[in-house]
């Protein structure tokens, strides 16, 4: 249910509804797309880039320390709880922005985005503790799908608001987007009571002592070194590392690509975004009955392949039509490869661990550095070539390097639980 909480997040605000509304107000009487941020002149689609990677990096920063002294106290569940909240209430503020007040608008989707990533560190951390392993991929994949249909709802309904707005008695043309982003985080608050009030709150029944911050530094270092000599999972997060930066990047960017290279009006770029979620829910069960056919690394290989030619095809797409195929492809693979990563991550945890949180902090913060290298190498290139397209192109070197790294990972097909992590 926090899948079906925080997902409204990454549909309306990272990549539907806020990115239309964000190019729309700045872009200017003259439609180049320059503004004035803290004094300095940018390209709005590269700033918003930018401010991506920011968040990003800032989680990715803070994480693993976070995570150690949560996992060193047993306070996993209040740190979730901070970081929700933190985002919810950054969604409603983006209620308030205009376009005139550029500054604070950036700010609130910075902070917006720094507690969705801050949320997901210790959320991902309870699966090992509330499942087995055998239901790791079913769980995951569950995970998402119900995550794509509450977000998908709450669009539609946000859809129907913006496209026929005299419905609602509502005369300002930039209420209606605003106003999705008010409910977006009240939506997020609000349906993450259900998991706050059922997960339990110190599974290790560890106490808190006051030395917790140093007892958190060593938490992270100690697993740090056992990350370190465990050479599947280290290979696997190289892996990871790489192909996020693709996924990851297409995922927040592939609407201001649809408007800006395009010209797709905003309506039919929702639809695009819609039809990802809608088929990500089938692709998200579909490559978990792969992986418990097939195994996880063949899974993972199958859709890597897949994201290299949606990367080719991306520079040569012009119509709408194309780049609604081209988002049909996208959604099938989008919600697999999230969900085998996550639950193959799981898997490759020493069973008689409990730093559940400080584990996925490595898994974390290795996607949170992808997203920080993948959104500015993406604007940086837009920037210095002025096409977007070389952008999309230059995606498929990442996944090609993924690739290479997931075929050096040796992951049996059937039980991960029996591999010799030395």
């Amino acid at each position: 249910m926090y899948d079906w909480a925080n997902s409204v997040y990454s549909l309306v605000i990272t990549s539907t509804i806020f990115p239309v509304y964000y190019n729309s107000v700045t872009k200017g009487i003259d439609g180049a797309g320059i503004v004035d941020f803290f004094g300095f002149e940018i390209v709005n689609t590269v700033l918003y880039s930018y401010s991506i990677s920011f968040s990003f990096l800032m989680i990715a920063l803070v994480s693993p320390l976070l995570s150690g002294i949560a996992d060193a106290s047993g306070q996993k569940l209040q740190f979730m709880k901070f970081f929700a909240y933190l985002g919810s209430l950054a969604c409603v503020g983006l209620f308030f922005f205009d376009g005139d007040n550029l500054e604070f608008g950036i700010a609130c989707s910075v902070l917006a985005s720094i507690g969705y990533a801050g949320s997901i560190v210790f959320y991902n951390a309870y699966l090992p503790e509330i499942s087995e392993r055998s239901e790791y991929d079913h769980l995951s994949a569950k995970g998402f799908a119900l995550g794509y249909i509450g977000s998908v709802i709450l669009l539609v309904f946000n859809l129907v608001m913006i496209t026929f707005p005299e419905w609602f008695g509502l005369s300002d043309e930039s209420f209606a987007p605003r106003f999705s982003f008010l409910i977006t985080g009240i939506w997020w608050a609000g349906f993450s009571q259900i998991p706050f009030r059922i997960l339990p709150k110190n599974v290790f029944n560890k106490e808190i002592k006051k030395e917790f911050l140093v007892k958190g530094y060593h938490e992270i270092r100690s697993v740090f070194y056992q990350v370190k000599g465990m050479k599947v999972m280290s290979r696997f997060l190289a892996s990871f590392f790489f192909y996020s930066m693709g996924v990851q990047t297409v995922m927040y960017l592939a609407a201001t690509f649809g408007d800006k290279e395009l010209g797709l009006p905003g309506d039919q770029l929702i639809v695009t975004i819609l039809i990802i979620q809608i088929v990500a829910i089938f692709g998200s069960y579909l490559f978990a009955f792969i992986s418990k056919r097939l195994g996880n690394k063949i899974a993972l290989v199958i859709m890597v392949f897949v994201w290299i030619g949606i990367c080719g095809a991306a520079y040569y797409v012009y119509t709408v039509y194309e780049f609604f195929a081209l988002a049909f492809v996208v959604g099938l693979v989008m919600g697999g490869i999230q969900a085998i990563s996550r639950s193959t991550f799981t898997k490759l945890i020493p069973k008689e661990s409990t730093d559940h949180a400080s584990f996925f902090s490595f898994y974390d913060v290795t996607e949170k550095i992808a997203i920080v290298l993948g959104t500015f190498s993406y604007g940086f290139i837009e920037q210095i070539t002025g096409n977007m397209r070389n952008s999309a192109l230059s995606l498929g070197l990442f996944f090609l390097v993924g690739l290479g790294f997931l075929l050096l990972v040796s992951i049996p097909k059937k039980e991960l639980s029996t591999v010799d992590m030395s």
